[in-house]
Protein backbone atom coordinates (compact mmCIF):
# COMPACT_ATOMS: atom_id res chain seq x y z
CA UNK A 1 0.00 0.00 0.00
CA UNK A 2 1.32 3.42 -0.88
CA UNK A 3 0.89 5.52 2.26
CA UNK A 4 0.49 8.67 0.15
CA UNK A 5 -2.79 7.34 -1.20
CA UNK A 6 -4.42 7.88 2.19
CA UNK A 7 -2.56 10.91 3.50
CA UNK A 8 -0.72 8.66 5.96
CA UNK A 9 2.71 9.85 7.05
CA UNK A 10 5.25 7.73 8.91
CA UNK A 11 7.55 8.93 11.67
CA UNK A 12 10.13 6.65 13.24
CA UNK A 13 11.54 6.59 16.74
CA UNK A 14 14.65 4.59 17.48
CA UNK A 15 14.86 2.44 20.54
CA UNK A 16 17.95 0.91 22.04
CA UNK A 17 16.30 -0.55 25.11
CA UNK A 18 12.85 -1.77 24.17
CA UNK A 19 11.18 -3.19 27.24
CA UNK A 20 9.87 -6.66 26.54
CA UNK A 21 8.41 -8.48 29.50
CA UNK A 22 6.94 -11.63 28.05
CA UNK A 23 4.71 -10.17 25.40
CA UNK A 24 4.51 -6.69 26.98
CA UNK A 25 6.31 -3.76 25.41
CA UNK A 26 6.50 -0.08 26.24
CA UNK A 27 8.42 2.99 25.27
CA UNK A 28 8.42 6.32 23.49
CA UNK A 29 7.06 6.30 19.97
CA UNK A 30 7.82 10.02 19.53
CA UNK A 31 9.76 12.73 21.37
CA UNK A 32 8.84 16.39 21.40
CA UNK A 33 11.07 19.18 20.15
CA UNK A 34 13.61 17.08 18.24
CA UNK A 35 14.10 17.20 14.48
CA UNK A 36 13.98 13.83 12.77
CA UNK A 37 15.94 12.91 9.66
CA UNK A 38 13.19 14.41 7.49
CA UNK A 39 13.34 17.77 9.27
CA UNK A 40 10.06 17.38 11.15
CA UNK A 41 9.65 18.36 14.79
CA UNK A 42 6.64 17.17 16.80
CA UNK A 43 5.42 19.90 19.15
CA UNK A 44 4.23 19.08 22.67
CA UNK A 45 0.47 18.55 22.63
CA UNK A 46 0.35 17.48 18.97
CA UNK A 47 -1.38 14.18 19.80
CA UNK A 48 -3.87 15.43 22.41
CA UNK A 49 -6.87 16.11 20.15
CA UNK A 50 -6.40 12.86 18.23
CA UNK A 51 -6.18 10.76 21.39
CA UNK A 52 -9.29 12.50 22.74
CA UNK A 53 -11.25 11.82 19.54
CA UNK A 54 -10.20 8.16 19.54
CA UNK A 55 -11.29 7.75 23.16
CA UNK A 56 -14.62 9.49 22.52
CA UNK A 57 -15.54 7.05 19.79
CA UNK A 58 -14.14 4.01 21.63
CA UNK A 59 -11.43 3.43 19.04
CA UNK A 60 -7.74 2.59 19.43
CA UNK A 61 -4.40 3.29 17.84
CA UNK A 62 -3.31 0.10 16.08
CA UNK A 63 -0.10 -1.86 16.73
CA UNK A 64 1.32 -2.97 13.39
CA UNK A 65 4.43 -4.70 12.11
CA UNK A 66 6.49 -2.40 9.86
CA UNK A 67 3.46 -0.16 9.07
CA UNK A 68 1.69 -2.97 7.25
CA UNK A 69 -2.08 -2.65 7.87
CA UNK A 70 -2.47 -6.33 6.99
CA UNK A 71 -0.12 -7.30 9.84
CA UNK A 72 -1.44 -6.22 13.24
CA UNK A 73 0.66 -7.90 15.93
CA UNK A 74 -0.74 -6.66 19.21
CA UNK A 75 -2.66 -4.00 21.05
CA UNK A 76 -1.65 -0.72 22.64
CA UNK A 77 -3.25 -0.62 26.08
CA UNK A 78 -1.95 2.81 27.09
CA UNK A 79 -0.97 5.78 24.97
CA UNK A 80 -0.35 9.19 26.46
CA UNK A 81 1.60 12.36 26.03
CA UNK A 82 3.91 13.30 28.86
CA UNK A 83 6.60 15.97 29.17
CA UNK A 84 8.95 14.04 26.85
CA UNK A 85 6.75 12.67 24.12
CA UNK A 86 4.25 10.02 23.13
CA UNK A 87 4.55 7.06 25.50
CA UNK A 88 2.99 3.71 24.57
CA UNK A 89 2.46 0.48 26.45
CA UNK A 90 0.95 -2.66 25.01
CA UNK A 91 1.30 -6.33 24.38
CA UNK A 92 2.19 -8.56 21.50
CA UNK A 93 -0.39 -11.27 20.84
CA UNK A 94 1.27 -14.71 21.12
CA UNK A 95 -1.46 -16.23 18.94
CA UNK A 96 -0.09 -14.23 15.99
CA UNK A 97 2.98 -15.76 14.31
CA UNK A 98 4.47 -12.37 13.39
CA UNK A 99 4.07 -11.23 17.01
CA UNK A 100 6.03 -14.26 18.23
CA UNK A 101 8.72 -13.48 15.68
CA UNK A 102 8.75 -9.82 16.78
CA UNK A 103 9.14 -10.89 20.42
CA UNK A 104 12.11 -13.09 19.47
CA UNK A 105 13.71 -10.26 17.47
CA UNK A 106 13.23 -7.83 20.36
CA UNK A 107 14.70 -10.31 22.84
CA UNK A 108 17.74 -10.82 20.60
CA UNK A 109 18.23 -7.08 20.14
CA UNK A 110 17.69 -7.35 16.40
CA UNK A 111 14.85 -4.84 16.38
CA UNK A 112 14.12 -2.02 18.77
CA UNK A 113 12.34 0.73 16.86
CA UNK A 114 8.91 2.25 17.12
CA UNK A 115 7.33 4.36 14.42
CA UNK A 116 4.14 6.35 14.21
CA UNK A 117 1.71 6.45 11.30
CA UNK A 118 -0.27 9.68 11.21
CA UNK A 119 -1.86 12.44 9.15
CA UNK A 120 -0.76 16.03 9.65
CA UNK A 121 -3.62 18.28 10.74
CA UNK A 122 -1.64 21.44 11.48
CA UNK A 123 2.00 22.37 10.83
CA UNK A 124 4.16 25.34 9.97
CA UNK A 125 7.76 25.92 8.92
CA UNK A 126 10.24 27.48 11.29
CA UNK A 127 13.18 29.74 10.34
CA UNK A 128 15.39 26.68 9.78
CA UNK A 129 13.00 25.12 7.26
CA UNK A 130 11.84 22.42 9.65
CA UNK A 131 8.18 21.43 9.71
CA UNK A 132 6.71 21.94 13.20
CA UNK A 133 3.85 19.47 13.66
CA UNK A 134 1.40 21.07 16.09
CA UNK A 135 -1.48 18.64 15.53
CA UNK A 136 -1.48 15.16 14.05
CA UNK A 137 -4.12 12.47 13.67
CA UNK A 138 -2.46 9.35 15.09
CA UNK A 139 -3.44 6.15 13.30
CA UNK A 140 -0.92 3.54 14.35
CA UNK A 141 2.33 2.81 16.14
CA UNK A 142 4.48 0.11 14.54
CA UNK A 143 7.44 -1.98 15.57
CA UNK A 144 10.06 -1.28 12.90
CA UNK A 145 13.57 -2.18 11.86
CA UNK A 146 14.77 1.27 10.80
CA UNK A 147 13.60 4.17 12.97
CA UNK A 148 13.94 7.77 11.82
CA UNK A 149 14.18 9.77 15.06
CA UNK A 150 17.43 8.62 16.67
CA UNK A 151 16.91 10.54 19.94
CA UNK A 152 13.55 8.96 20.72
CA UNK A 153 14.27 6.02 22.98
CA UNK A 154 12.09 3.06 23.62
CA UNK A 155 12.15 1.98 27.25
CA UNK A 156 10.68 2.62 30.66
CA UNK A 157 9.51 6.13 31.46
CA UNK A 158 11.56 6.12 34.65
CA UNK A 159 14.65 4.45 33.20
CA UNK A 160 17.59 6.79 33.89
CA UNK A 161 19.80 4.75 31.55
CA UNK A 162 17.42 5.71 28.75
CA UNK A 163 18.18 9.39 29.28
CA UNK A 164 21.92 8.77 29.61
CA UNK A 165 22.01 6.73 26.40
CA UNK A 166 20.11 9.48 24.57
CA UNK A 167 22.61 12.06 25.83
CA UNK A 168 25.56 9.97 24.60
CA UNK A 169 23.96 9.53 21.18
CA UNK A 170 23.26 13.26 20.91
CA UNK A 171 26.86 14.07 21.86
CA UNK A 172 28.16 11.56 19.30
CA UNK A 173 26.04 13.13 16.55
CA UNK A 174 27.19 16.61 17.54
CA UNK A 175 30.84 15.57 17.38
CA UNK A 176 30.37 13.95 13.98
CA UNK A 177 28.71 17.12 12.64
CA UNK A 178 31.73 19.30 13.57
Amino acid sequence: MDSKDYGLELKYAEGGSLVAEGTRIEGYASLFGLADQGGDVVVRGAYAASLKRLAARGDKVRMLWQHDPARPIGVWEEICEDEKGLWVKGRLLPEIAQAREAAALIAAGAIDGLSIGYRTVSAERDGKGRRLLSEVELWEVSLVTFPMLAEAKVGRKSDGAWELAAAFRAATRALRAE
